[in-house]
């Protein structure tokens, strides 16, 4: 198999995969039902291998098949999207176990089925799963690679057939698992590449016209949201987060390893669904989805708004006061996606959200999107602290062509530098060292600077790190936490050695955050 199957041969495999894909997405989304009837599963397994491809082609020229297969696993990993896309990723992952070791193709098959089957919560018959178990299952009779392949291929295009018999969803519906028909598609192009007999076509079965019409009634998921993020963790948080999501929706699927996971379920609770990413590890790259698109959403109004994010009533008092519909949230925690869509849909038809955090960005991302769908015309302005939304509602000009405020909000953001003191709460690791329970943490920009047991002490080059010689606005949000007296001692310090810089105090409420820094 390491001649048939070379680093070439991988890259070859990947980009025509893609490609046929690509030609038959269509055609795969309209069968799409099971889980959701959100129709885009064909799209989402060609953009899982487009990105597979994508890594693939920074590959040097003389890279060796191991080295070929673990990038494809990796692009296919990094870059899945939806419920098809994961379990696309670890089919791959298990064949270039096998494969990139210099194994057979029908051990690499069996191994892919083990692991999809390992990586998803409810395993269910009639999906792309028992089709991919059919297919491994049948290698073992013939020797030859390519005959294998295109055996492999054969009794998926079998299964395929067989799905509405295994769920009864397809079968009102009159049409074969979505996931499933794109597998076929993605067997049938690496038989071609393995015995170099590549077929015309690539064909997906339509709707069967026996069956109740179009508009026969379809399944909703286990929840309103579709969740989906990159997450580094070690194996046994991991194995508490699977736990964890399973209680909180369904088609759960948790693949990856080594550190890097990728993680998909469908929930109503977008929210404590990142959140218990969080508690496992570093999400990233989150996306949140809606996927009852019939819903019924907010009326809407005209003119143009502002939503802001705050934890903390003074904070939230200070972004009224300056025109933002304001969405509290409570430290540590993300808002409801569903109560920051209303907002923004309720603010105007052209509005701007600021969150405060980064791991807000993504359900603000989320939110904006989702309001767009019903005609809102909203940006995000990509603000990771309550200080840039302050400075970006500084300039905000509700007489300005929307586009050209949303600018000049996002570079007024953009252009203030973060920092804060907050508590310790447990021993960690941290960039400026150990810290222990009850150590005052400096922050830069989210990166911890300084640790300490003086809160203003810590301030002083908390701000010695972030000014320069052309600041001209300090700003501080005391937080209900801080040792009294703080900010007086940091203005009279910033008085002492920058005269120059103007310097704003509020009292910000916060519970988290002992001061909240900004430096314009």
């Amino acid at each position: 198999m390491g001649e048939v199957l070379d680093a070439a041969a991988v890259r070859r495999w990947c980009r025509l995969a893609a490609d046929a894909l690509g030609r038959t997405r269509a055609g795969i989304d309209a069968l799409n039902v099971f889980p959701v009837p959100d129709g885009d599963t064909g799209t989402n397994l060609h953009l899982t291998l487009l990105a597979a491809a994508e890594r693939l082609d920074g590959l040097p020229g003389d890279a060796d098949a191991a080295a070929a297969w673990r990038t494809l696993a990796e692009g296919a990993l990094l870059g899945a999207r939806g419920n098809s896309g994961v379990i696309l990723s670890q089919m791959l992952r298990g064949m270039a176990d096998v494969l990139g070791a210099g194994g057979g193709l029908d051990a690499a098959l069996g191994n892919a089925a083990d692991l999809a089957y390992r990586a998803v919560a409810h395993p269910v018959e009639g999906t792309m799963l028992s089709v991919l178990r059919e297919a491994a299952g049948a290698t073992l009779l013939a020797a030859d690679p390519g005959v294998t392949a295109w055996t492999a291929a054969e009794r998926a295009r079998a299964a395929l057939r067989r799905t509405p018999d295994h769920l009864d969803v397809l079968a009102r519906n009159g049409v074969v698992d979505a996931g499933a028909a794109g597998l076929c598609v993605v067997l049938e192009t690496l038989a071609a590449v393995v015995s170099g007999e590549y077929p015309e076509t690539y064909d997906v079965p339509r709707r069967s016209q026996e069956h109740l019409p179009e508009d026969a009634p379809r399944p909703g998921g286990g929840g309103a949201y579709e969740v989906m993020y990159l997450l580094d963790a070690d194996d046994g948080p991991v194995t508490e987060l699977r736990a964890e999501l399973d209680a909180l929706g369904d088609s759960l699927v948790v693949v990856g390893g080594e550190g890097l996971w990728n993680v998909h379920v469908h929930t109503d609770d977008a929210g404590a669904a990142i959140e218990a990413g969080l508690r496992a590890g570093r999400p990233y790259r989150v996306r949140v989805t809606y996927l009852d698109a019939a819903q019924d959403r907010p009326a809407r109004r005209t003119g143009r708004g502002v939503v802001a994010v705050a934890a903390g009533d003074g904070l939230a008092a200070l972004l009224e006061e300056h025109g933002a519909r304001v969405v509290r949230r409570v430290s540590g925690h993300v808002p409801g996606l569903a109560e920051l869509t209303e907002a923004i849909t309720e603010a105007g038809n052209e509005v701007v959200v600021l969150p405060d955090d980064g791991t807000v960005l993504a359900v603000a991302e989320s939110a904006a999107r989702q309001a767009r769908e019903d005609g809102v015309h909203a940006a995000v302005v990509p603000a990771r602290a309550s200080v840039q939304s302050l400075a970006a509602l500084a300039v905000h000009d509700p007489l300005r062509r929307f586009e050209d405020d949303v600018i000049a909000m996002t570079r007024a953001a953009g252009a203030t530098r973060s920092g804060r003191l907050e508590t310790a709460g447990s021993e960690a690791v941290t960039s400026a060292g150990m810290c222990r329970p009850g150590d005052v943490l400096g922050l830069v920009d989210g990166d911890v600077a300084a640790i300490g047991a003086d809160a203003s002490v810590l301030a002083a080059g908390v701000l010695d790190r972030m000014l320069s010689p052309g600041s001209e606005l300090v700003t501080l949000i005391v937080g209900d936490g801080a040792p009294d007296g703080l900010a007086d001692r940091v203005c009279e310090r910033l008085y002492a050695v920058r005269p120059d810089v103007e310097v704003a105090v509020y009292h910000g409420g916060q519970d988290r955050h002992l001061l909240l820094i900004g430096v314009e």
